[in-house]
């Protein structure tokens, strides 16, 4: 029988509910368990990055975005980290599968290249990114990690700094940009890091820990890499260039994670104030009902995230203004949960408090606040006003 997105969101949701059931100790954990990510596997989360002619369920960013969203959103109700960590996985491969068109003289190596790439995924490699760069403003393009040439095709040695490696001793494969020498333009590689050790023996040692305050068990270590083996996209070209078709994919995945936190944070404040319905202030009342309003809001922004990206038009801009604009009303009504629920959001026994830190995370995940609101800024200024239809035609 065919594995289908549907079958995969009802699998992910057994595990999902597992995790919540567990969720205080795990809202406690500032390290990943791989038999989480296990079963992850075993539910078929790692076939959404593995297209259909494979025995997966991916078909294009603008069929696939939608699915693969509602089965994090839902993985997010039982545990964040790990929701997070796993969004990694089908957004970078998206860098290969959003693009699957190339010049001629590439589109033989590049076809090869995707189906190798996705065959990992489909026997159980999980794909990950560390590319960000210390000084860098969360600008993949602004590397000054350096690529040299090994007279192989395609293969490099990278030395540069890295933080961010979301998943770090989870992920099989991880993605970064570097300068290749020679050009000015940084380019796509992956880099396989299964069995590399971190003592900086083998050409990755770890400099700090990742030690975050929300999205705490996420494992997004800062790296150093010294001549370590990477492989480049079989199309050359700059990382920029695959950005734009895989765009509004990436940043739902993200946005679908806090999504998820959020719709969590809601149903479980709603029980409380059920509970003390006639005992809340007219303080509490007030901050309960703006905290339902900005949860629609929401619901509003993200359906219209999938939307533009399923229309095709200006899909990774619309999601980067959905994702913006949730960035902060996420923040809010965390924030607001916190303050009618009471001191007691502040004990490691409350869950309101772990959620708040977390959605957090979503205004600084590509592309991060300055990065994002300059290319907002920027496409307003060069496209054409956003017309409302009128009710009355």
């Amino acid at each position: 029988m065919a594995v289908t997105a549907d079958t995969i969101l009802h699998k992910v949701r057994e595990v999902a509910e597992g995790f919540a059931a567990e969720r205080k100790e795990r809202q406690q954990r500032r390290s990943l368990a791989a038999a989480d990510f296990a079963r992850l596997a075993d539910a078929g989360y790692l076939l959404t990055a593995v297209p259909v002619d494979q025995g997966g369920v991916w078909e294009d960013v603008q069929r696939s975005t939608r699915p693969i969203c509602n089965i994090l959103r839902t993985l997010a109700h039982g545990d964040p980290s790990v929701a997070l960590v796993s969004a990694m996985h089908p957004a970078v491969l998206s860098y290969w599968l959003g693009t699957p068109s190339v010049p001629s003289a590439f589109q033989k190596t590049w076809d090869t290249q995707i189906r190798d790439l996705c065959e990992t995924a489909r026997e159980g490699a999980w794909w990950g990114t560390i590319t960000s760069e210390p000084g860098s403003g969360g600008d993949v393009a602004k590397t000054t990690a350096v690529a040299r040439a090994t007279g192989s095709a395609g293969r490099y040695l990278i030395t540069g700094q890295k933080q961010f490696g979301s998943g770090s001793g989870i992920t099989s494969y991880m993605v970064t940009s570097a300068m290749p020498a020679g050009e000015d333009a940084a380019g796509l590689f992956f880099m396989d890091m299964r069995g590399v050790p971190w003592d900086g023996s083998a050409g990755v040692k770890l400099t700090t820990p990742w030690d975050g305050h929300g999205m705490a068990a996420t494992q997004s270590h800062a790296m150093a890499f010294t001549d370590f083996p990477a492989t480049r996209t079989a199309w050359p070209t700059g990382i920029t260039t695959f950005m734009e078709p895989a765009g509004g994919l990436i940043a739902a995945c993200f946005t679908a994670v806090v999504v998820g936190i959020v719709e969590m944070a809601v149903e479980t404040a709603r029980r409380e104030v059920t509970r003390r319905r006639d005992t809340l202030r007219s303080y509490e009342r007030v901050e309960w009902t703006r905290a339902e309003m900005e949860g629609w809001l929401i619901q509003q922004a993200f359906e219209g995230m999938l939307r533009a990206i399923e229309d095709g038009k200006e899909g990774r801009r619309r999601a980067t203004q959905g994702k913006m604009a949730i960035a902060e009303l996420a923040e809010s009504i965390t924030s607001r949960i916190c303050r009618f629920v009471g001191g007691g959001t502040f004990s490691r026994s409350s869950p309101f408090g772990y959620w708040h830190e977390d959605v957090r995370a979503l205004g600084f995940l590509r592309p991060p606040w300055g990065l994002a609101f300059d290319a907002l800024f920027d496409a307003s200024c060069a496209s054409e006003p956003l017309v409302m239809e009128r009710a009355d035609g």
